[in-house]
């Protein structure tokens, strides 16, 4: 299944957007979706395939439809998980730079007005998310899930915010409960929104050293779904 813009409105309760290069895909990337999938009772979990991401300008990329192709195999009998050419544009290219404030607000537009958006993100990249394009209204407008190995801070994600985000109002003791509460179950309470950290995912697996091994003629099994690996094999792709 996939969905892109322009498209029909979303009839979804809870929806998770979670982007990336995925190039390539691999069962990290699965296990994470599927833990917050799990965890949150989400209606579907959208990979959004990024064309050309701001941070990534430089590096190249495998060709936007292949990775469109690898994700929708990953998704493939995954309930609810859902590749998303959201970035594809008009020719199917992936050719123009999204920002995921906007990626947000566009999501926002067809979804019912009462649905719960959620942005899952590695905890790794999350800490990077001060320097993206207007964090304060990145973070205001949907609520994070940040997905790590065990182990992970939730402090970790705190130093990492922009100044002024973290909840501020209400009584003295009002916000301090709220505060000891989201510490219990793993969440920031931000002005907004929320950052939830879910830090149960064990798999430890990098898409650049898939990139180095499918270079060296070295086995991939274990690292990507099985039908992404044969893909890829197919493809001769990273050689």
């Amino acid at each position: 299944m996939s969905a892109r813009f322009p498209s029909p409105p979303l009839r979804l309760r809870t929806l998770a957007i979670f982007g990336g290069t995925f190039d390539p895909v691999h069962c990290g990337h699965v296990a994470a979706a599927c833990a917050a999938r799990d965890r949150f009772k989400l209606d579907a979990v959208h990979f959004v395939v990024a064309g050309h991401p701001p941070h990534k300008q430089r590096a190249p990329l495998t060709p936007y439809l292949y990775r469109c192709a690898m994700v929708a195999l990953a998704c493939a009998g995954q309930p609810g998980l859902t590749a998303s050419f959201a970035e594809a544009g008009t020719d199917f290219t992936g050719s123009r730079t999204f920002y995921s404030v906007d990626l947000v607000r566009e999501y926002r537009k067809r979804l019912p007005r009462r649905a719960h958006l959620y942005f899952l993100i590695g905890a790794d990249a999350f800490l990077e998310v001060g320097t993206w394009h207007e964090p304060e209204r990145l973070l205001d407008s949907c609520d994070f899930l940040a997905v790590s190995r065990p182990g992970f801070r939730l402090d970790t994600l705190r130093r990492a915010l922009p100044p002024g985000v973290l909840l501020r109002n209400g009584s003295a003791a009002g916000t301090l409960r709220k505060q000891r509460e989201a510490r219990m179950e793993m969440a920031l309470r931000l002005r907004h929104s929320a950052v939830h950290l879910i830090s149960s995912v064990h798999v430890d697996i990098s898409s650049t050293e898939i990139r180095r091994r499918a270079a060296g003629g070295r086995s991939i099994r274990g690292l990507v779904p099985a039908a992404v690996e044969d893909y890829i094999c197919k493809q001769a792709l990273y050689r």
